[in-house]
C-alpha cells in the first residue's frame, strides 16, 4: 500500500517540474491525479508516460472563476472527491526596480498565486473530507524580501496569511492546510528569474551568487521539492497545519 493509496490529487501548474515531479511521486505512491495548466500542450507532454488510468488533465487559468470550477468538477466527475489539493501555479512576473516597475505588475501575480491559490480552495472543499490536506507552494520570497521582485514576493507572503487562516478554519473537519517554502530550484521558472535579476547586479552573475548563499552550495531539484510535497499531503504529516515547510538548502537558515 501506497502512502497516497486511492488518493484523489489535485495539482496546479501540473505540467511545470515541481508540479510534474509531484505528480509523479503521488502516482508512485498510489493516488490518482489530475494535471492543471494553461496549455493543453503542455498537458498532453506531461501526461506522457504517466498511467492513464490514473491520470487525467484539464487546462485552466487559475484565476478564473467558471475554469477553476471546471477542473474541479472534472476530478469530480471522474473519481467523485478529492482527497489532496496542491496550489502550485504560479508566474514569477516583472523583475525591476521599483520606480521602473509595471503599474499592473501586482494584479498578475495576485491573480495567479492568490486568487487562483483562494478559488482553488473555495471550489475544492465542498468535495473534501476528514483527512483531506491543502498544499500552498510558496517560496522562501514569502518569507523575507529582494529588490526588484516586488510583485512574485508580496504575492508569496499573501499566501501565508491566506494559508494560516484556512487552517484554523479547516481543523475542526479534520483538513489540514500548509504551505511550502523551496528556495532556489534548478528550472525554467527560477533560470528566468535569475536572468532577468542579473541585470540589476550590474551584468553580475545571479546564479552563482544564489549558491554562494546557499549552506549546502547548490539548487534544489524538483524531486527534492515533490519529496516535501508527499510529505504533507500523506499521513506523515497527520499533525501538521497551519505551518510554513521550507525546503531551501539552509537559503533562510
Amino acid at each position: 500500500m501506497g502512502m497516497l493509496e486511492g488518493k484523489s490529487c489535485i495539482i496546479t501548474g501540473g505540467a511545470g517540474s515541481i508540479g510534474l515531479a509531484t505528480a509523479r511521486k503521488f502516482l508512485a505512491e498510489g493516488a490518482k491525479v489530475l494535471l492543471v495548466d494553461l496549455s493543453e500542450a503542455d498537458l498532453a507532454r506531461a501526461a506522457e508516460g504517466l498511467p492513464a488510468d490514473r491520470v487525467a488533465t484539464c487546462a485552466a487559468d487559475v484565476g478564473d472563476v467558471a475554469q477553476t470550477r471546471a477542473y474541479i468538477d472534472a476530478a469530480v466527475s471522474r473519481w467523485g472527491r478529492i482527497d489532496v489539493l496542491f496550489c502550485n501555479a504560479g508566474i514569477s512576473g516583472s523583475i525591476a526596480g521599483i520606480e521602473d516597475y509595471p503599474d499592473d505588475g501586482l494584479d498578475l501575480a495576485f491573480r495567479v498565486h492568490v486568487r487562483g491559490t483562494f478559488l482553488g480552495c473555495k471550489y475544492a472543499l465542498p468535495h473534501m473530507g476528514q483527512g483531506g490536506s491543502i498544499i500552498i507552494n510558496s517560496s522562501v520570497a514569502g518569507l523575507g524580501g529582494s529588490p526588484g521582485i516586488y510583485a512574485y514576493c508580496t504575492a508569496k507572503h499573501a499566501q501565508i496569511g491566506f494559508m494560516r487562516s484556512l487552517a484554523k478554519e479547516l481543523a475542526g473537519r479534520g483538513i489540514r492546510v500548509n504551505s511550502i517554502h523551496p528556495g532556489p530550484v534548478d528550472n525554467a521558472f527560477q533560470t528566468h528569474i535569475e536572468d532577468s535579476f542579473s541585470p540589476m547586479m550590474g551584468g553580475g552573475d545571479a546564479t552563482a551568487l544564489m549558491n554562494s548563499m546557499i549552506p549546502l552550495g547548490r539548487h534544489g531539484k524538483a524531486e527534492e521539492i515533490a519529496n516535501s510535497v508527499l510529505y504533507l499531503a500523506s499521513d506523515m504529516s497527520s499533525f501538521v497545519t497551519g505551518s510554513t515547510h521550507v525546503v531551501d538548502g539552509g537559503f533562510t537558515a
